[in-house]
């Protein structure tokens, strides 16, 4: 546990990327399965367990020290791992009586009240605290924490959580909670480490991602195959996921540069991506990370029995007509489906690319080779509750432009714009592909709360709730929330919206201070959507900060009629 600790320690201190690559890859080459194996998974969000751990951490430290000091304590952290690793060996168990159990609160404690000492969280026989505090530090492994954790019952977490804690220093209390948590948070992506763990035999990301989904924690087949001690973890006749192929946003000197003549060019629509991998019996539908929400759309998966791994987006679709996203989100995170849900949000998937068809690999054949391979399979297939995501025919950038600009008013998410020679590439490779998302929606809103970051913004107000003016129930105008944003502003930017919320605070609760309406943000968005959870009746899809308005009055920013215009827009 001390290496994996001492790994998570230093990766979040480690800005450079390299840097992190080299650190796993040392940790992965010095540490023995399956304490590797497990490391990876935790990194890769792999690990076959989750709690509920909020209320279990609160009361177990509820028991060793003031509750409002804890919580101030954690306030000014910015972090709960943190802030436990660091109070532990200070936060004394209290007593029944200090927590107020046994006499009424506030009553002086006579001197044999106070005489016995605190009870300790272990049982303990002489000397046996300082083996707690040596030897087992010295003896705790990460997979024996693992193993224990895949069987432990959720009221049996506690206590042996407590134990593990006296048992480790503060860095390994505070990896601890981390992993319990499953939120390392040290600046690691699921991709990085893979790349980390190709590095150790100097192959490419896209050969580990390749196997990845044929692959469990902790991970012994892989590193026996990465040390060449082992075969290829084979998936080509396995019904497993792929990596996808991702693109980058089209930038405006990337438009310059490109060649329309090399291009295909296909509508953006607005679902989400799914792979399909069908075959041998078993049909499986992927969601961009490997997922399988088969379960949410049987209507999909029953209707694909074929031999194929397909590219595709999943939407609702009524009378050929794409259906708002928010229809999308009714059947999506759900372990089953009724009968009515199935009638009202009818799925469907448009198809873009195919991987595989009837065995054969199509990843390394261009672009253009597989689209005309997928046209041909699905006219003689017809699969049902498909079709294809038509290609766009244009030759000139003018008229592209003229068509992308009116891709809102069409209800279409944006173009997709792929090299037709382009091969199937695992991962976000530059130049192959480019999304070009329609232009975002604007309002000017009116800054109503900010609260407290966490992590590395743990000391500043950093996530702000905005609002639209609309006209209150006495006639006099009110501003109503309309979106939560904490992203979109430099750190400079972020220093000088602190200052301006610590200087026009009206109330605080807790980490979220209320202010007065003097500070407008011109807030950009994806789509607005009519919503039963929100006071002003609406939602934003994505909004982030797209200026600040210093100079403009509040009482000039925008109105929630103008907002609510923008749905039947």
């Amino acid at each position: 546990m001390k290496h994996f600790a001492d790994l998570l320690d230093r990766l979040s201190y480690s800005a450079s990327r390299n840097a992190k690559l080299r650190l796993m890859a040392e940790y992965f080459r010095a540490t023995p399965d399956p304490d590797r194996g497990w490391a990876l998974a935790a990194l890769t969000d792999g690990l076959p367990f989750s709690f509920p751990l909020r209320r279990t951490l609160m009361d177990m430290m509820a028991r060793r020290m003031d509750e409002e000091l804890f919580r101030l304590s954690r306030d000014y952290v910015g972090d709960t791992a943190e802030t436990i690793a660091l109070v532990w060996d200070a936060a004394i168990p209290l007593s029944p009586l200090l927590r107020g159990e046994g006499r009424g609160e506030g009553q002086p404690q006579t001197a044999a009240q106070g005489s016995a000492p605190h009870p300790s969280p272990l049982p303990m026989k002489n000397g046996e605290r300082g083996q707690v505090a040596g030897g087992e530090r010295e003896s705790l492994r990460l997979a024996d924490i693992i193993a224990e954790l895949s069987l432990i019952g959720r009221n049996d977490l506690g206590p042996r959580l407590e134990t593990w804690l006296d048992g480790l220093d503060a860095t390994g209390r505070w990896a601890l909670l981390k992993l319990l948590t499953g939120a390392l948070r040290v600046g690691v992506s699921a991709r990085l480490a893979k790349t980390a763990v190709a590095e150790m035999a100097g192959l490419e990301v896209g050969d580990i991602e390749e196997v990845w989904h044929a692959l469990a924690p902790p991970y012994a087949a892989l590193f026996a195959w990465v040390e060449g001690r082992g075969a290829l973890p084979g998936s080509n006749d396995a019904p497993v996921f792929r990596p996808l192929m991702l693109s980058h946003a089209l930038e405006e000197g990337d438009w310059v540069a490109l060649d329309l003549a090399q291009f295909s060019a296909e509508w953006k629509w607005d679902g989400i991506r799914v792979q399909i991998v069908a075959g041998k019996g078993e049909t499986h539908l992927f969601s961009r990370t490997g997922d399988d929400i088969a379960r949410s759309f049987p209507d999909v998966a029953g209707a694909f029995p074929f031999d194929a791994v397909l590219d595709g987006e999943l939407l609702v679709l009524r009378d050929g007509h794409v259906a708002p996203f928010n229809d999308l989100q009714q059947r999506l995170n759900r372990k089953g489906v009724t009968k009515r849900q199935l009638e009202q949000f009818p799925a469907h998937v448009r198809l873009y690319d195919a991987l595989m068809i009837e065995g054969e690999d199509l990843r390394q054949r261009p672009f253009i080779e597989r689209r005309a391979r997928l046209e041909a399979w699905h006219q003689r297939v017809r699969p049902q509750r498909t079709d294809l995501s038509p290609l766009i025919d244009v030759t000139r950038k003018g008229e592209l432009q003229r068509l992308w600009a009116a891709t809102r008013e069409a209800g279409i998410e944006g173009m997709m714009l792929k090299r037709r020679d382009s091969p199937y590439v695992a991962g976000r490779p530059k130049g192959l592909w480019w999304k070009w998302k329609r232009a975002p929606l604007t309002l000017d809103c009116v800054l109503m709360y900010a609260q407290r970051g966490s992590g590395k913004r743990s000391s500043y107000y950093s996530d702000y709730t905005f609002g639209a003016w609309r006209q209150g129930e006495a006639g006099a105008p009110e501003l109503v929330p309309v979106g939560k944003a904490y992203f979109g502003f430099t750190d400079e930017e972020l220093v000088e919206i602190d200052r301006w919320v610590r200087n026009h605070t009206t109330e605080s609760f807790g980490p979220v201070r209320a202010v007065s309406p003097g500070l407008v943000f011109e807030v950009a968005f994806d789509a607005v959507q009519r919503s039963t959870r929100h006071k002003s009746g609406v939602a934003m899809r994505f909004p982030r900060i797209s200026r600040i308005r210093w100079d403009k009055p509040a009482a000039e920013a925008d109105r929630l009629e103008t907002l609510e215009a923008m749905i039947a827009g």
